[in-house]
C-alpha cells in the first residue's frame, strides 16, 4: 500500500500540482479556441480497435471482445486516433482534431506515460507545411496562456516567439554528427545498413554488431535532439523514408519523405505527415515494420483492413500528433509529465 505523503492525491502534493493542472485546461480551452476559428470540427475517435498501429518501435495494450455468447476476439487500446481520422477524412470530412486519450507499453519516465493525451489534427487537400504552421501557432499559443512566455527544460529555454528554425534531416546529422545521411540511403528511400555503419564509426558512434540500419539511426539522432528547439522551435523535417512509415515521399527527392517534428527545449512536442494516401505501399510499409518489430519484440501486430481499403479512397491531406501533455509541461517549466496529468497512471 502506497504512504499516504508518496501520493500524487495527497493533499500537499496535489496543491503543488493544481496551478499546472489549472494552465493545462487553460491551454486546453484556448486551442480547441484557435482550432475552431480556424474551420476545424473536434472529433472523437474510439480507443479499442482491431490493429493499435503498425510502426515496430510502438507497444499495444491487448485486450479482449467478449460477444454475449462468448466468443472472443482480439482487441488494442489505440496507439493513435490516426487511423481512425483518416476514416473520416475518407467519410468527408475535411478540418478535424481530436483529444485523444492513447495508451502505449513499454514507455515510462519524465516524458513518457502509459496513457497520455494525443491531439491530432488532419487538413485535407492541403499540404504538411500547413499544419507545420498550425504547430508554431499552437506553441506560441501555448505560452502566451500559461503566462510564462517561453517554454522550460532543465537547463533549457524556448522563445516561442522568435522565427523557428527549419532544418532537414540531412542536415541535422551533417551539422551535429558529421554524416552524411543521404548517401546512406537507396534511390528509394532504404537504408544501406553498411554505409551508415562505416559512417558513423568514423564520426565517433560504436554500432553493434545486431544493429540495423534504423538502429544506427536512432542511436545518432538521440545525441541530436538536445541541440534542436533552442533557443526557438525546430522544425525537423525530410525523414528517411524507412524511418517514415505513414508518409508520402516529397517530389523533389525519393529517398526522403514529408515528415516533420517539432522540438522544443530538445524535445520532440509534434510527428506530422505529408500523408500516404497508396494502399500498396502502405501495406507493404506496414509489412516492413512488423517484420522488424517480430526480429526486435517476438511479435507483430494485425493489419486493420478496413482502414487500407479507406486509405485508397482518402483524399491528399496532412495531419500532425502533438503530445499535449509535453507541450503543457515545457509551458509551465514542469520537470516530469506526471506534474500536469490529473490522474497519472498508478
Amino acid at each position: 500500500m502506497a504512504k499516504m505523503g508518496s501520493s500524487w492525491w495527497a493533499p500537499h502534493r496535489h496543491t503543488d500540482r493544481r496551478p499546472a493542472l489549472l494552465s493545462r485546461g487553460r491551454i486546453k480551452k484556448a486551442v480547441v479556441s484557435h482550432l475552431e476559428s480556424q474551420g476545424f470540427i473536434e472529433v472523437e475517435c474510439g480507443a479499442l480497435a482491431v490493429s493499435p498501429g503498425n510502426e515496430a518501435h510502438l507497444s499495444a495494450f491487448a485486450t479482449e471482445a467478449i460477444t454475449p455468447d462468448g466468443v472472443g476476439r482480439p482487441l488494442y487500446l489505440h496507439t493513435s486516433p490516426e487511423f481512425s481520422c483518416k476514416k473520416l477524412l475518407t467519410a468527408g470530412e475535411t478540418k478535424i482534431f481530436d483529444f485523444a486519450r492513447v495508451f502505449r507499453n513499454r514507455e515510462s519516465g519524465p516524458l513518457h506515460a502509459l496513457e497520455f493525451t494525443m491531439l491530432e489534427w488532419y487538413r485535407s487537400g492541403e499540404p504538411y507545411t500547413a499544419v507545420i504552421d498550425d504547430c508554431l501557432d499552437i506553441v506560441w499559443l501555448g505560452s502566451e496562456v500559461a503566462a510564462t512566455g517561453q517554454y522550460t527544460y532543465k537547463d533549457r529555454v524556448c522563445m516561442p516567439h522568435m522565427p523557428a528554425e527549419r532544418l532537414t534531416v540531412a542536415e541535422a546529422f551533417s551539422r551535429h554528427a558529421g554524416i552524411d545521411l543521404l548517401a546512406t540511403l537507396s534511390p528509394e528511400g532504404e537504408g544501406d545498413r553498411e554505409a551508415l555503419a562505416e559512417a558513423a564509426r568514423v564520426a565517433g558512434f560504436e554500432p553493434a554488431e545486431s544493429d540495423s540500419w534504423s538502429d544506427i539511426f536512432s542511436k545518432i539522432i538521440v545525441t541530436i535532439e538536445p541541440k534542436l528547439g533552442v533557443p526557438a522551435p525546430t522544425i525537423l523535417y525530410e525523414y528517411p523514408r524507412c524511418e517514415a512509415a505513414l508518409a508520402r515521399a516529397t517530389a523533389h527527392d525519393p529517398r526522403v519523405a514529408e515528415r516533420f517534428e517539432l522540438y522544443v527545449c530538445g524535445v520532440e512536442i509534434a510527428n506530422g505527415f505529408g500523408e500516404l494516401t497508396d494502399p500498396v505501399e502502405q501495406r507493404a510499409r506496414f509489412e516492413t515494420e512488423m517484420a522488424e518489430r517480430e526480429r526486435l519484440y517476438g511479435e507483430r501486430y494485425p493489419i486493420d483492413e478496413d482502414f487500407l481499403d479507406a486509405l485508397g479512397q482518402m483524399p491528399q491531406a496532412s495531419g500532425v500528433a502533438l503530445g499535449f501533455d509535453r507541450l503543457v509541461m515545457l509551458a509551465v517549466g514542469a520537470p516530469s509529465l506526471e506534474d500536469v496529468i490529473w490522474t497519472p497512471t498508478p
